[in-house]
């Protein structure tokens, strides 16, 4: 009976997510690393330089150089886990079913607790953008472009896999511009990211885990976020009868084990405003 109300709300669960979660793998954060994570470590490649292209010679060919793809040793820090503990009694006696409730609460507490370990890698990893003046309707559109220069004169490709995350407030101010393109103009492709419109070449994504009274945006992308995510017990319905103490109860379970990491910080721009 527990498996098979697990497998009637998972969809629930997932729905729920996609609403409200916005740093997803493939969007914000890329999975690119090298090793086990189970050894509690990983190696994340950097690529620092660009092979060097020299002039050839017909009799002598071209002149032999050295390159090397450089690694940071990324070290696992997060391991989260839910495990609450529900009476049978009082199970049975809610008549909208609380075990459904629990496990969509589970799922979503567990995903969040993920978001806001990102959050705090990249606010921490990001480098600083322009003053710390707040913005307005006015300056808003201004300074995107302005962090769309500063990316795109570090050398980060202007394409599809640019991103800012804004917070509610600058969000709101982001609506108001005449160069901000609505999802609902947007490919199909794009909106299923999550994101919420374009502008200046940034998928814009509205994130409230963002430290709202210091933080405005957050301009980035997909290359040098890393999440390492391998291991992971999934939102489940655990039968306490056993236990030898909880007669008749269950446990909504899920554990998580992962990392973040920003690997050059040149290519992330955050901007700030006086606390």
């Amino acid at each position: 009976m527990a498996h098979e109300m697990q497998e009637r709300y998972s969809a629930l669960v997932d729905v729920k997510l996609r609403a409200t979660l916005v740093k997803k793998d493939g969007v914000i954060f890329n999975n690119r690393y090298e090793g086990d994570p189970k050894a509690g470590a990983v190696k994340v490649p950097v690529r620092d330089t660009e092979v060097t292209v020299g002039d050839y010679d017909k009799q002598d060919g071209a002149t032999a150089t050295h390159g090397d793809t450089s690694y940071i040793t990324v070290t696992i820090d997060k391991d989260k886990a839910v495990n609450e503990i529900i009476d049978g009694y009082s199970a049975a006696a809610v008549p909208d079913n609380l075990l459904a409730d629990r496990l969509d609460s589970a799922g979503y507490s567990l995903a969040l607790q993920m978001e806001k370990d990102a959050t705090a890698v990249l606010e921490s990893g990001a480098t600083q953008y322009g003053d710390t003046t707040a913005l307005t309707k006015d300056t808003v559109y201004e300074a995107v472009v302005g962090v769309r220069t500063s990316m795109s004169k570090a050398n980060v490709p202007n394409d599809n896999k640019r991103w800012l995350l804004v917070t509610p407030d600058v969000y709101a101010l982001v609506l108001t511009c005449p160069e901000f393109i609505k999802a609902s103009d947007l490919g199909d492709a794009v909106v299923q990211t999550g994101a919420v419109g374009r502008i200046a070449g940034f998928n814009v994504f509205e994130d409230n885990t963002l430290t709202a009274a210091t933080t405005e945006f957050i301009a980035g992308h997909l290359d040098w976020c890393t999440r390492i995510k391998e291991w992971a017990v999934d939102v489940h319905i655990q039968d306490l009868n056993s236990s030898g103490k909880f007669i008749g109860a269950s446990a909504v379970q899920g554990r998580k084990i992962y990392a973040h990491k920003v690997t050059k910080a040149s290519t992330l721009f955050i901007k700030k405003k006086a606390g």
